[in-house]
């Protein structure tokens, strides 16, 4: 008697793999609504930038799509406001974070890594303690304290209060955790010193939670608006965020046009820079969420 030989099953499709059709709609549906949410003001904004004088960007008239696109908005942005010594400044408040930030919580963070030390539970509660505090509610406390120092209308004294955050030290430390306590071992094994196993062996481990502290500082820093409003006070050492809000007022003829421009001009880097970091910025979120 010969038994029958069972017949393979077909590979289900690719698109089966994911779920059932109408979970694929739901969930294709929640992420064209995310998508539009996000990305659908900067791409109105972008549209409206390029509408010429006699389109209306608001109002029952308004279209989505300029009529008649033009730089006529752009180029009034670079006649009208110092652009060039704005994204200057803003650039060395963005070096001075990045570099800060990297150097105190790369080491903050490894040094809360490290057992055995007194102290170091007490450190930590402090700093997840002061991540809840709102900014608003030290400003005060902080001006006064950049004014004693003689640091007003400065690019120092915007840069000071964010030479480094709780926030980047615990990413570091829980990227920092994540290394195997073996590999460590085995170094001090081969004769490596503090300061070599860090060099060679903590920092390139945790590169994606360095790229994370990267864009995290380099976003702040580029559209902090409310400090540098607080803290400066001459043009030439305004930023760009805070001196494209100038394009606001009556005394440059408001045109709406030019301020969507103003706009758009100020998030273009941040875009540019995410786009090229995007795949190192993913992994360290993962790796710095281990163990925090």
């Amino acid at each position: 008697m010969t038994t029958a030989v069972p017949r393979a099953r077909r590979p289900l499709p690719r698109w089966r793999e994911y779920g059932r059709p109408r979970e694929l709609v739901v969930r294709y549906l929640l992420l064209l609504l995310v998508l539009g949410l996000t990305v659908g003001p900067l791409l109105w904004q972008l549209l409206a930038s390029l509408k010429s004088t006699g389109e209306d960007v608001f109002g029952a008239d308004a279209t989505l799509l300029p009529r008649h696109p033009t730089l006529r908005a752009y180029r009034e942005v670079f006649e009208q406001v110092p652009v060039a010594t704005y994204i200057r400044n803003s650039l060395t408040v963005v070096v001075l974070s990045i570099t800060s930030q990297l150097v105190f919580s790369t080491t903050a963070g490894y040094m809360l890594s490290k057992p055995g030390w007194k102290g170091r539970r007490a450190v930590w509660v402090v700093l997840v303690a002061s991540m809840m505090f709102p900014f608003e509610s030290i400003m005060v406390s902080l001006f006064l304290s950049i004014r004693d120092l003689g640091l007003v209308d400065s690019l120092a004294g915007v840069w000071l209060p964010g030479f480094v955050g709780a926030i980047n030290v615990l990413l570091m430390r829980g990227a920092f955790l994540a290394v195997p306590r073996e590999i460590e071992d085995s170094a001090m094994l081969d004769g490596a010193g503090e300061w070599q196993r860090f060099r060679y062996l903590y920092l390139p481990s945790a590169w994606g939670a360095i790229m994370v502290v990267v864009i995290n500082t380099f976003i702040s820093a580029w559209d902090d608006f409310l400090w540098p409003l607080i803290v400066l006070r001459s043009e030439k050492h305004m930023t760009l965020t805070l001196g494209l809000s100038r394009l606001q007022s009556s005394s440059f003829g408001y045109d709406q046009r030019v301020v969507m421009a103003g706009s758009v001009i100020s998030v273009i880097p941040v875009l540019v820079l995410f786009v090229i970091t995007q795949r190192w910025f993913y992994k360290g979120v993962s790796a710095g969420a281990v163990k925090l």
